[in-house]
């Protein structure tokens, strides 16, 4: 599998990969609102905007769009792998990509976690350093871990 630069020409792809993503994950974590939040903030504007930032990838497994990763900054955006490629270092893979081009700018990487991806975060290191609320419709707070990573020492 190879992380590449995303284009234009992928943002379909892209696209599925998060609602994919999103679909089958998060209604096991969260309630439908959040569920429904994340669905129209990955619109396709969005991710065009995303590609067009120049800091959007994707990985690819031949011919196939499995997972995408984006950041601005030193802050990671995003990270999605479709849930038949989950479990097999993908989003893995997604994150040395993003942690290599933070790198080259930041000593640090910020990034905000979902609920079904805390876990991948500790484990490469990221701590947590607050905790955020979005509040949404019917009284629903979507509650998120502030987690950061020191990359290099400068």
């Amino acid at each position: 599998m190879e992380y590449i630069a995303a284009a234009p020409d992928m943002a379909e792809a892209i696209y599925n990969v998060l609602h994919t993503t999103i679909k089958t994950v998060y209604p096991k974590y969260y309630p439908k609102e959040v569920t429904d939040f994340f669905l129209r903030h990955h619109s396709r504007e969005h991710v065009l905007e995303g590609i067009a930032s120049g800091n959007m990838g994707v990985l690819a497994d031949k011919d196939v769009i499995v997972g995408t990763g984006c950041f601005d900054g030193n802050h990671i955006t995003g990270v999605y792998v479709l849930p038949c490629y989950q479990r097999r270092g993908c989003g893995s893979q997604i994150m040395d990509a993003l942690e290599a081009a933070i790198m080259q700018k930041h000593q640090v990487s910020v990034l905000d976690a979902s609920l079904p991806a805390v876990c991948l975060y500790e484990h490469r290191g990221y701590q947590t350093v607050g905790h955020g609320i979005y509040e949404l419709e019917n009284d629903v707070r979507l509650v998120y871990e502030i987690m950061e990573k020191k990359l290099r020492a400068d």
